[in-house]
């Protein structure tokens, strides 16, 4: 990650969500969500392109059914991921923009834009929502900002995490830090809690938000002094690919499924602007259904000059989205057995995201902690940003009484490793497995499996999958001149070590003849030094 010393000017706090995004600052002792030009807190993660400009936010919204092909949503579910990946060819889909394979199998998003066709990547799209919230919070505060921590899903990858931190650099942002998002929203918590109570307490974060699910198991100690506070993350799960825009998507599909049994003649899929008005009802009607048991979605004119109705019940809703449901209890399941914790032993479950105002979720979460009733504390919307400007406060030496000291012990969400095995198509030996507490050191004798091999690559990986084909790449170096010897005869001690700003050393030392060799492997950058 990058630095976290004291810096000049205010520092703000960035949720750069899937489909919202929010800023928040922290001065006066006291956090600020920052409205935008709207005069809402919560700024659509959309961007538009036309003839004439670009926009972003509601007015990119605002045009989106007349320009459809040129507006692009969603995009954090493209950043850091390659093209040919499962999820991303599901997106594209049901987006009624253009996606192309560029270079290194990079998803690259077409439009027209000032009479010409033009390609950008995840990182510029994401950068100019970026940039929106820098320029909000810059029109309050009065004053120029460079400084922000920007929150991810837990478990986004070390891929996914730097192009978060070079869409910040775009937007002439100093990503001071990348944190999850979950233990922002458990840091708004927490200060809350720390005011009203003294003692530890253990909190389960259910983020399910617009495009991303996020549960993490968190001990929360204020400590003596009430100026300190301690959020230890014991154990995470979750999912970069399932929140509220598969609910919506899981709509769009089944009212497709009925448009085309009505009129088996005619294909609506290749008509984006029929898409896109569809997309836009089944969203509001999945918001209706979160007040009322059943609503109706109704569009004139759908397509071929066709009107289209349907009723849809929250039990239809709930059985359209059953899987999506299962797999956030399998997720929150999975945090639990990990962090070996009972769920009676749980203080308080804490909602966050929009999508937790869906009815299902809250009851399957009351049915699970035995009728529990769910912590509403703070605004499941606006708690990451909010969280995160508390932390960025203390990086940058502005925080005052509240939060002068706050202290958050971190986990690997994915397990590191290195490749092991033929020399081809190996395994990967997992030396930090998943939620191993940071800073973290470990060190592991590998042998050679050629006779006579004078070196050896260090391929270093992150994932959870035994084959390396299942994993992510995250670097490699070669490590030469070792003992000529038999095989396994050669011993080379490899060495992890995570700091507690998730910067990883990796380092191999052939214990004979002492040749060494290492990689620095951070959230911004991957580099070799020999």
């Amino acid at each position: 990650m990058a630095a976290t010393a004291k810096s000049e000017g205010p520092a703000v706090g960035i949720d750069l969500g899937t489909t919202y995004s929010c800023v928040a600052v922290w001065r006066h002792d006291r956090g600020e969500v920052i409205a935008n030009d709207q005069g809402n807190r919560l700024t659509p993660s959309c961007v538009a392109f036309t003839n004439t400009e670009k926009l972003v936010g509601e007015a990119a919204v605002n045009q989106a059914a007349l320009n459809p092909a040129n507006t692009v949503f969603e995009v954090k579910r493209l950043i850091g991921r390659r093209f040919k990946d499962k999820s991303v060819q599901e997106d594209i889909t049901l987006w009624p923009f253009k996606v192309v394979a560029g270079r290194e199998d990079r998803p690259m998003i077409t439009v027209q834009y000032n009479g010409e066709e033009r390609q950008f990547s995840a990182e510029e799209i994401s950068s100019m929502v970026l940039a929106k919230m820098r320029e909000t919070a810059e029109v309050y505060l009065g004053t120029t900002v460079k400084n922000a921590v920007v929150t991810v899903p837990v478990y986004f990858n070390n891929s996914q995490r730097e192009a978060t931190i070079a869409a910040g650099v775009i937007a002439g942002l100093n990503v001071m830090r990348i944190i999850n998002e979950p233990s922002a929203a458990a840091i708004a918590y927490g200060l809350n809690k720390m005011t009203l109570s003294s003692e530890s307490r253990t909190v389960l974060v259910f983020d399910l938000g617009g495009g991303t699910f996020d549960v993490s198991l968190l001990s929360i100690d204020p400590g003596a002094d009430i100026d300190m506070g301690l959020f230890d993350v014991k154990a995470v799960a979750g999912d970069t690919h399932l929140g509220g825009a598969d609910f919506d998507n899981e709509m769009v599909k089944f009212c497709l499924r009925e448009f085309i049994r009505k009129h088996r003649k005619l294909d609506i899929r290749s008509n984006q602007k029929a898409l896109r008005r569809l997309k836009t009802a089944c969203e509001r009607a999945k918001r209706m259904l979160s007040s009322t048991a059943q609503t109706t979605i109704e569009i004139d004119s759908l397509h071929d000059r066709i009107d289209f109705h349907a009723t849809i019940t929250r039990p239809r809703f709930e059985e359209l989205n059953k899987h999506l449901f299962n797999s956030c209890m399998e997720g929150l399941e999975k945090c639990l057995n990990d962090a070996k914790v009972d769920k009676s032993s749980i203080h308080d479950v804490v909602l966050v995201g929009g999508s937790t105002r869906i009815p299902k979720v809250q009851n399957m979460l009351r049915d699970f902690f035995h009728g529990k009733e769910l912590c509403r504390c703070i605004d499941p919307d606006e708690a990451v940003a909010y969280g995160a400007s508390i932390l960025a406060a203390t990086l940058s030496g502005e925080a005052e009484n509240k939060v002068r000291d706050l202290l958050l012990l971190d986990v690997t969400p994915l397990s590191l490793g290195i490749e092991t095995g033929p020399i081809t198509g190996g395994y990967m030996s997992v030396l930090i497995p998943r939620n191993t507490a940071i800073p973290a050191r470990v060190e592991k004798i590998f042998r050679t499996v050629r006779d006579n091999q004078y070196s050896v690559p260090i391929r270093v990986y992150e994932g959870e999958s035994t084959n390396i084909n299942g994993n992510n790449l995250l670097g490699e170096f070669w490590l030469e001149g070792i003992q000529r010897a038999p095989r396994g005869v050669p011993q080379i001690n490899v060495t992890f070590d995570i700091d507690s700003n998730g910067v990883l050393n990796v380092s191999a030392e052939d214990k004979t003849t002492r040749q060494k060799n290492k990689i620095t492997i951070s959230k911004n950058n991957c580099f070799l030094s020999t």
